[in-house]
């Protein structure tokens, strides 16, 4: 099923031409990435925005896989923090955020004389409440992925198969995602999570979330991962707590995506 969809998925990315791709560093817009730039060589640009809710692992990731491929490529810098309805931080966060993201992609694609901009959202992404899908069709964004029917699992499983090594990188989201509705997106909040879920990885915890709530720091990990947390209760204590938590707590129902809309 899956050579047939990537057939499909080919087929509609030469079809464009040229196309500037909105580039994360995670494996849905990186597969995306290496497949257009396989099949239209220079006529492919990518931008990543770099915005302050974007953890400093994932720039470096994104910039390290562009390097490799060898694309047109830029780091653009998208000051997040001075849009007011995103840092109030209503459910609504994430269309501001893609509606105006988006705006800036098209620009620098027509200044580049590209009509098509892509992004790596996929069929799965419908399954979550995900409102800045919305600004991004009403901002004309290309989603390959979705129009070719290609799901989450159908991307790492390509991506294995044509043998990119970060086929099963751990899911990544904007760091606003660790804050609860209605509490503003500051930049000492989102230093503060970053910073907590940025050590977890150093020791050894592949998909973690640090979900903060005032002065409690609430961590995500994989449920056979649980062991591991409690062996490393001393550690982990004294550095959340050194990073500004009061109170440490797991999360008995392990990592799962957007937990925060579970409230």
């Amino acid at each position: 099923m899956n050579n047939t969809k990537l057939e499909k998925l080919s087929e509609k990315i030469a079809s464009k031409g040229k196309i500037l791709v909105a580039f994360s560093g995670g494996v849905d817009s990186g597969l995306l990435l290496r497949i257009a730039h396989d099949l239209l060589g220079e006529n492919v640009f990518c931008i990543t925005l770099d915005a302050e809710v974007m953890p400093r692992s994932e720039l470096n990731h994104a910039e390290k896989i562009v390097r490799e491929l060898g694309c047109g490529y830029e780091v653009v810098k998208f000051p997040i923090l001075a849009n007011k309805n995103i840092v109030k931080n209503s459910r609504e966060r994430c269309y501001y955020c893609k509606k105006e993201s988006s705006k800036i992609l098209k620009k620098i694609a027509s200044d580049k004389g590209i009509e098509c901009v892509a992004d790596g959202v996929n069929q799965s992404d419908f399954d979550e409440h995900r409102p800045g899908i919305r600004a991004s069709d009403e901002e004309g964004i290309w989603h390959p992925f979705v129009e070719v029917g290609i799901t989450k699992s159908d991307i790492r499983e390509i991506s294995k198969e044509l043998g990119f090594r970060f086929w099963n990188k751990p899911s990544s989201a904007c760091l606003a995602t660790r804050i609860p509705y209605g509490e503003e997106v500051t930049r000492e909040r989102l230093t503060r999570v970053e910073r907590a879920e940025e050590f977890l990885k150093r020791m050894g915890f592949r998909q973690v979330r640090v979900r903060m709530h005032g002065e409690i720091a609430r961590i995500e990990v994989m449920e056979e991962e649980f062991g591991q947390v409690f062996g490393l209760k001393a550690e982990i204590i004294k550095e959340l707590k050194g990073i500004g938590f009061k109170y440490i707590t797991i999360d008995l129902e392990g990592y799962r995506s957007g937990s925060m809309d579970e409230v």
